[in-house]
């Protein structure tokens, strides 16, 4: 990933950003967004950046008019698309994420009288983009649920484990009052699939780690949760026993998930100090599309591309 300072040198103008999409958006050339063809696409001379399809079934003698931003998430506003970049920079460089506050102040400055709500609607616009396809894991995998938010009242000191707040299983209690569960899979040395979920039983986490992993997975690791008493029909299944004080045992534990949640966790408390319900999914997308991005120095290329196909 460059630096903020070759950043602002690549894209100086707006020119500069759109011939870039362009790239990224048509690496062999200018398609249709709506009949994907190549053929009697026409360029405006007079508006650059936009052009004509006259295909048959598509824009035909009338033609069909569109632009570089057409059918991507730039479409439909006026903000200027070096302003959409310069939010995706500071947010993928955030290794904690980056408040709509924060970015506001970055770029307009402390005393800026621009609306803050510009900010903070491309920050969850570029949340919502950062939902990336995922196949199915394989080798040694971790799952883990843990839980955000609440009240620090709530918080009982003998039933929370050290990443969350999680009681151990069959016990309830006021540990997950008013919290929201967020279960992930992490492939040791790979990739993360996160996801909110509205609860913690059987049905759920046998679920997801069905669609998330291969059944070719070499280890499937968990913590003792009833929840994924059902895995051991379809995958080497293995448990460490938390509440039994066992945390490794051998090449079975939880730590490379667990570390995941404690970053994503002093992201939240750090940088939004609390998010809502609504809007949590969102943010679960950005740890998890930054974090298997982490090893990417195209990561920002990656994610201009994914939203403009």
């Amino acid at each position: 990933m460059q630096t903020i300072d070759a950043f602002d040198k690549q894209f100086q103008t707006e020119d500069d950003c759109k011939n870039f999409l362009m790239g990224m958006r048509w690496p062999d050339g200018v398609r249709c967004p709506r009949c994907k063809s190549k053929e009697r696409i026409y360029v405006l001379k007079a508006r650059p950046f936009h052009w004509v399809c006259c295909n048959k079934g598509c824009g035909e003698r009338r033609g069909y008019r569109f632009s570089v931003i057409t059918k991507t998430i730039f479409e439909n506003t006026k903000i200027p698309l070096k302003l959409w970049f310069k939010v995706a920079f500071l947010i993928l460089t955030a290794k904690k994420g980056i408040s709509a506050l924060q970015v506001h102040r970055v770029i307009f400055g402390e005393e800026s009288t621009h609306a803050y709500h510009t900010s903070w609607y491309l920050c969850m616009r570029w949340r919502c983009a950062m939902k990336g396809d995922v196949m199915p894991l394989t080798g040694e995998v971790e799952i883990d649920e843990t839980y955000v938010g609440g009240k620090a009242k709530n918080r009982h000191g003998g039933r929370t484990n050290h990443h969350g707040g999680k009681n151990p299983p069959g016990v309830g209690g006021p540990g997950t009052a008013g919290k929201i569960a967020v279960i992930g899979a992490i492939a040791r040395k790979g990739m993360i699939i996160a996801k909110v979920i509205e609860n913690t039983d059987t049905a759920t986490l046998d679920s997801f780690v069905r669609q998330s992993v291969s059944t070719q997975a070499k280890l499937v690791a968990t913590d003792e949760h009833s929840g994924y008493r059902l895995l051991g029909r379809d995958y080497d299944h293995r448990v460490v026993r938390h509440s039994a004080g066992q945390y490794v045992v051998g090449t079975t534990h939880t730590n490379t998930i667990e570390g995941f949640w404690s970053l994503f966790k002093r992201g939240i408390i750090g940088s939004y100090h609390k998010v809502s319900k609504q809007y949590l999914p969102l943010y679960v997308n950005e740890f998890a599309w930054r974090f298997n991005n982490r090893k990417n120095p195209a990561m920002f290329a990656d994610l201009i591309q994914s939203v403009s196909r």
